[in-house]
């Protein structure tokens, strides 16, 4: 689900970067005047978590693979404002640090996964929580609004490809960008995320929300008990089990780097069909491109990012916790 640079064209990007800037500039506010200060560290916990559940990618049909987002589970636990924030810090330090995802692609996949699934999940989990009884039905509630919410943010993605070979054409009308249609982009991306993504999605977010609600349920409700040691260790468990996502070997549908479509055959022909503005576009280095450490084998580096990419998440908004406390002080 994240979309690399050069796949979309640049008025994609800043139409889809635009209509963030809102949501952001909304959603700093909102945390800042109702999120208590004792529950922005689990912001850092919400990021982190989201960014490791991105790593486990799991097999779908068409011989590509998905992952769960997390979004929905943390717009619960936090409030859809607040997700919106930690899901769109993951994504920036996946896309500057780990290439996973386009820079100028930053504004779409922060629309697709840290707009669309935690509002619309909240949304959908709250308009029938309160219309059932009991804490199964609740959960059930929680899985199948994780569950539509996630293909919800599929579809976003697959209308986004699909409208760039109309959208950003050459002289001779063959697509720069994207060259899939919607004929090819929406059942590409939904099939997977109905038949498998959506339902990993669910099983996680009603697992590690049950997990929650045991071990630490003063993270959810309010209450002076707070085992917040055991949910950091659910993380480091999940960092060490990360290469699991490396069982996967397919790549998830419409993230292939450039090298990898050179190969590809599009429309029935290889190279000579490639879109002229992805291959000659923007192209940024990182430092640990696809979760890779030179001179370390995959597993290894695999497990370091994730401990790195966890960690950095959690100090960042530790950071700015304190900074938010001291500024409190001084007023």
């Amino acid at each position: 689900m994240h979309i690399l640079d050069n796949y979309l064209s640049p008025a994609t990007c800043a139409v889809m970067t635009a209509a963030m800037v809102p949501i952001w500039t909304v959603s700093v506010r909102k945390v800042q005047r109702e999120l208590p200060n004792s529950k922005i560290p689990l912001l850092g916990i919400g990021a982190a978590f989201t960014f490791l559940i991105m790593m486990f990618n799991i097999p779908v049909p068409g011989g590509t693979t998905a992952h769960a987002i997390g979004g929905t589970l943390i717009a619960v636990l936090l409030g859809p404002w607040a997700a919106c924030l930690a899901v769109s810090v993951a994504v920036l330090i996946q896309a500057l640090l780990f290439g996973d995802g386009g820079i100028l692609a930053y504004g779409a996949n922060c629309f697709n996964m840290a707009f669309v699934i935690p509002f619309l999940g909240y949304f959908i989990y709250t308009f029938f929580r309160s219309r059932v009884s009991g804490a199964r039905a609740q959960m059930f509630c929680l899985g199948a609004a994780s569950y539509l919410a996630l293909v919800a943010a599929a579809l976003c993605v697959a209308i986004e490809f699909g409208l760039q070979p109309v959208l950003a054409k050459d002289a001779v009308g063959l697509p720069l960008y994207c060259p899939y249609p919607l004929s090819v982009s929406v059942p590409a991306m939904l099939i997977p995320h109905l038949t498998i993504a959506g339902f990993v999605e669910a099983f996680f977010t009603v697992g590690v929300f049950g997990f929650i609600s045991r071990v630490s349920p003063s993270t959810i409700y309010e209450g002076p008990e707070k085992r917040i040691h055991l949910v950091y260790g659910l993380l480091v468990g999940m960092a060490c089990l990360s290469p699991l996502g490396l069982l996967s070997s397919g790549t998830a549908w419409g993230e292939w780097r450039i090298e990898q479509l050179k190969v590809m055959a599009v429309g029935g022909q290889g190279l000579a069909t490639m879109p002229s503005r992805m291959v000659h576009g923007f192209h940024m280095n990182v430092a640990f491109p696809d979760y890779a450490v030179a001179g370390i084998p995959p597993f290894l580096s695999y497990v370091l990012s994730a401990v790195a990419g966890g960690a950095c998440l959690i100090v960042v908004f530790k950071l700015l916790g304190l900074m938010r406390r001291r500024g409190a002080v001084k007023t």
